[in-house]
């Protein structure tokens, strides 16, 4: 069984996007946010505090990861005959890794600064130029998904088909939209947007974690538009 500990549209929706894609069974375990300072007792589970935290299997064999991208890779891969991964010997593969990392590390950094300094920070330190700064800063790099969709001869980013690296980027436009940078996407974006926002396992994963949040008795307000 698969464990995932998760706030209501983190950045652990990756992983549950992913569950719901794969179709496969899991406890959704749902947590308040920022759960390092609302549930305390999660230290014990992830030292760093943060969601995603994705559990299988049991000690010594048991599998624990934090980063939500390295979980779209692992899912994918250890389910080859979902059509989510792509094969190491595919020409697309290098591709696919790079949208993997680049949907955490270059889309969704900048948008963590916005939301601290724009956000989640009280009045008296929140930093506008960072908001205004780091908005820019990631509009400037999702031009990456605006040519791809542009120049490709498909409706996704690599292999001609969907794949992980969309749920990892995708994400990355779901947490714009909740930050109001949605439209100022490029048109191949954000058609690329609707498209999966149309795809029943993106449903399936919007309606669990609401789901899971009211029979945990968990707040539903999604983690990025928390205030202090």
């Amino acid at each position: 069984m698969l464990h995932l500990h998760h706030c209501v549209s983190a950045r652990s929706f990756r992983p549950l996007w992913m569950l719901e894609e794969l179709q496969l069974p899991y406890q959704l375990h749902m947590l308040p946010f920022p759960p390092r300072a609302k549930a305390r007792w999660f230290l014990d589970e992830n030292p760093l505090g943060t969601v995603p935290l994705l559990v299988q299997g049991a000690a010594p064999n048991e599998v624990r990861m934090t980063e939500s991208a390295a979980m779209c890779q692992y899912l994918a891969a250890t389910h080859p005959d979902a059509g989510l991964d792509v094969a190491h010997t595919h020409p697309a593969y290098g591709a696919y890794l790079n949208w993997l990392h680049m949907s955490d590390a270059t889309l969704t950094f900048p948008q963590t600064l916005v939301l601290r300094y724009g956000r989640f920070e009280p009045a008296e330190r929140k930093q506008p130029q960072v908001v205004e700064d780091y908005s820019r800063w990631f509009l400037a790099r999702l031009r990456a998904v605006e040519t791809a969709l542009t120049h490709g001869a498909s409706d996704y980013l690599c292999a001609g088909r969907f794949t992980a690296a969309d749920v990892a980027v995708g994400y990355a436009l779901l947490l714009a939209q909740h930050l109001g940078l949605s439209a100022e996407f490029g048109p191949a974006t954000q058609a690329y947007w609707q498209r999966l926002q149309q795809r029943p396992g993106y449903q399936r994963a919007m309606a669990a974690q609401v789901r899971a949040a009211e029979e945990q008795g968990v707040p539903t307000t999604p983690a990025p538009d928390t205030q202090p």
